[in-house]
């Protein structure tokens, strides 16, 4: 892995982050929800039908599947705006933490 002034994560964890993040916003979603195929990680979240109790649920399965803490200066919209923010936040996370 290379750190540098830009986080970086190996492709494959990186993959597997964006892999986990659709899981996880497919499970939030429900089974009677209509969502695009591939999943657009670029979308706005509420766009795709995520509502702000919904985006709870994601930031907490977030935090149970990746077993992190985001921490509270974290929690902001921007962060949450869609799956591929998500991600970024996800991979800073986990490279502080190696």
């Amino acid at each position: 892995m290379v750190f540098s002034g830009d986080i970086q994560l190996d492709p494959q964890v990186k993959e597997a982050v964006s892999e986990r993040l659709i899981s996880l916003a497919r499970a939030v979603l429900g089974a009677g929800s209509v969502i695009p195929d591939p999943f657009p990680l670029d979308a706005q979240l509420s766009d795709l039908g995520i509502s702000s109790l919904k985006m709870v649920n994601l930031m907490l399965a977030v935090e149970v599947e990746f077993d992190i803490a985001i921490a509270q200066a974290d929690i902001t919209p921007e962060n949450f705006h869609s799956l591929k923010t998500i991600e970024t936040l996800v991979d800073r996370t986990l490279a502080q933490r190696a």
